[in-house]
């Protein structure tokens, strides 16, 4: 499964902002990927979104990239943010819109 590893690794260090979804930014395909989404937009960031529901090695190579169990997954810089939880907790809290702009990363909706 390297190469699913090799595709994924070049994905997360390619992009400074990299969303592994269920379903596409435009269409999101669970509302776990949807409150991400919903919250990459709200912040104006720009993000390439990956469909893991378009290959199933995808799907499974990303949970094991990671360690992480769940989907989505969020990467920022080469880094593994998290799940929707922690993502939707970091936004509430600020944290994320502070770590997008302390990696260099223009947020609209900063406050």
């Amino acid at each position: 499964m390297s190469g699913i590893h090799d595709l994924i690794d070049s994905e997360v260090k390619g992009n400074d902002v990299v969303l592994f979804m269920k379903g596409t930014p435009q269409f999101p395909q669970c509302g776990f990927s949807g409150q991400v989404v919903q919250i990459l937009d709200y912040l104006g960031v720009d993000y390439k979104g990956i469909n893991v529901l378009a290959d199933q090695e995808i799907r499974q190579g990303i949970k094991d990239y990671s360690n992480w169990p769940t989907i989505p997954q969020l990467y920022v810089k080469g880094q593994f943010v998290g799940g929707c939880d922690i993502v939707r907790e970091m936004f509430q809290a600020g944290e994320l819109q502070s770590h997008f702009e302390e990696q260099g990363i223009a947020v609209r909706g900063a406050a």
